[in-house]
């Protein structure tokens, strides 16, 4: 993992096309803006582990009625 430090207003780029700006500090909390092709998913990491998790069942249940439709 690469740490950097940013103050208010400084931004770090990423890939030549994302950039993370740092909008506003207040104690523990950073609000940070992201601005990125449209193309490009951004989430929350817990929203991420929820949808890869969602997917991961869904195939789950998507291969299991896929076989009783051929075996069935």
């Amino acid at each position: 993992m690469l740490a950097l430090s940013r103050k208010k207003n400084e931004a770090i780029v990423i890939n030549n096309n994302i950039e993370l700006t740092i909008l506003e500090i207040k104690g523990e909390q950073v609000k940070i803006g992201i601005s990125a092709p449209k193309d490009v998913p951004i989430y929350r990491k817990e929203v991420y582990l929820q949808i890869k998790e969602a997917n991961a069942e869904a195939m789950t249940a998507d291969a299991i009625e896929g076989l009783n439709n051929l075996f069935g």
